[in-house]
């Protein structure tokens, strides 16, 4: 069902809930069409989740948060990342689940594992962890046809100041751009949230890539912008799950794509951090999912 389909008061409403528009969406879609008058543009339909839906989302976030929870003992200086994501594949496929990365458009590992200046998508190898190197380990899993999307940074034994200054400051981006957004705001405020941290520490936002929406399938709209935007971005309606997952470089927001065609490293060899959560929006205020 499109956004424009008209709805008697008293018909049932249509997000299946049994229950009359009125009682129950009514009040949702005038609050969507004064915004689309002032020129925001709206979700469809199909982006807003069931209680179904949602419950199955939750299952899986929970399992990749408990996978990256069990990681912090067993990330350390001397281990492969190769290792690591044999642990993920196994400790994935034990909780009937299924790694969504395995395969997806051609990626051949169960995770992404970025070291140092490797912005994101770094495939897992039998490079070996050394003390002082930062590590992110990207996990999403599947249950019954449901995503759960998340990654955190790894410190590898005792990390230089520097690179644990980086580290905190891009958890306090997504932290913070969480925190400040709120059901029916634009998509905006959370690139606006973690642009004016990372400017404040003369770090720079990664702009090629950005959060998106998730649940039902590994990627969905809306794409997540995590800078600043001019323009009017997507209303954050009720409903909607999506990834926040800002990647925050020491040096500038330039970045190269290796030749495998999926590592992205920081084009000046500067170090880059990211961490993620899969959200959702409630009636009163953003749920991290993860």
């Amino acid at each position: 069902m499109n956004n424009k389909s008209k709805i008697n008061r008293n018909a049932p409403c249509w997000c299946g809930s049994q229950k009359k528009y009125k009682q129950c969406h009514f009040e949702f879609d005038e609050t969507l069409k004064s915004l689309s008058l002032q020129g925001y543009p709206i979700p469809n339909r199909s982006l807003i989740k069931t209680k179904e839906d949602l419950a199955g989302i939750k299952k899986s976030c929970q399992l990749t948060k408990q996978i990256l929870d069990d990681l912090n003992a067993i990330i350390k200086p001397g281990i492969t990342t190769n290792e690591i994501d044999q642990w993920v594949y196994e400790t994935t496929i034990k909780h009937n689940a299924i790694p969504a990365p395995l395969n997806y458009k051609g990626f051949p590992k169960s995770i992404c594992t970025s070291i140092n200046e490797v912005v994101c998508h770094g495939i897992p190898e039998d490079r070996v962890l050394i003390e002082g190197d930062i590590l992110n380990v990207d996990v999403t899993c599947i249950i019954n046809g449901y995503y759960g999307d998340s990654c955190r940074m790894y410190p590898i034994g005792k990390i230089s100041d520097k690179a644990s200054h980086l580290i905190n400051i891009t958890k306090e981006c997504l932290e913070e751009s969480i925190k400040n957004l709120k059901p029916f705001d634009p998509i905006n405020k959370i690139g606006d949230t973690i642009s004016e941290i990372a400017a404040r520490e003369s770090y720079s936002v990664v702009k090629i890539f950005g959060g998106h929406g998730t649940g039902k399938k590994f990627h969905e709209d809306p794409f997540i912008f995590h800078y600043k935007k001019k323009e009017k971005l997507m209303i954050c309606a009720p409903g909607m799950v999506f990834t926040i997952e800002p990647m925050i470089n020491e040096g500038n927001a330039d970045c190269i794509i290796l030749e495998d065609n999926w590592t992205a490293v920081t084009k000046d060899n500067s170090l880059s951090a990211q961490w993620e959560h899969t959200v959702y929006v409630n009636e009163n205020s953003i749920e991290i999912l993860t």
